[in-house]
């Protein structure tokens, strides 16, 4: 099922009656500005993955008795 015009329309008049005309392109904004720091933030953690270095490995220090 896939969102159809009639939906779309449907959507569009409701958000201008919640927002009003003058207010969509601040909120649009206001998206747009989430969006590009949501992926800023995606970026910045995939680059410090990238910087860690792999994990070392600790020698056992107990001693096994049979």
């Amino acid at each position: 099922m896939s969102i159809g015009i009639w939906q779309l329309v449907l959507i569009l008049i409701v958000f201008l009656l919640l927002f009003g005309a003058g207010k969509v392109p601040n909120v649009m904004k206001d998206l747009a500005k989430g969006i590009k720091a949501f992926k800023q933030g995606l970026n910045d953690e995939e680059e410090t993955e990238e910087k860690t270095s792999p994990p070392k490995v600790i020698k056992s220090s107990r001693h096994e008795k049979n």
